[in-house]
């Protein structure tokens, strides 16, 4: 489940950059380069697992899922977050400078 929550999210991500590609303000990219790489960590890990556990891979407990799903949404999350730290560090569009500069009457 974390392997299909990664790729979902690194497919919707792609999606979303490619669509305003050549500008790339909102540094879109990033999260989609964080996502792929979460996606591929997670794909090396079904490889090593399913060569331990071989059938018994295609059948894990629904609590084992959960589990995996919660861990998935977390490293979602996690993206979101750095990707939001980057943006408001980065401020492509000026927001934070100006809210931060603005002189009061």
């Amino acid at each position: 489940m974390t392997l299909l929550t990664t790729v979902f999210a690194a497919i919707i991500c792609t999606v979303i950059w490619y669509k305003g590609a050549p500008k790339s303000e909102m540094k879109v990219g990033v999260l989609c380069w964080m996502y792929w790489g979460a996606s591929l960590m997670w794909l090396v890990d079904a490889i090593f697992e399913y060569a331990e556990l071989h059938a018994e891979y295609f059948t894990p407990a629904p609590a084992d899922m959960l589990n995996d799903f919660y861990l998935g949404l977390s490293v979602v999350a996690l993206g979101l977050v750095i990707w939001l730290i980057i943006l408001l560090v980065k401020d492509p569009k000026g927001v934070v400078q100006a809210a931060l500069f603005r002189k009061k009457n």
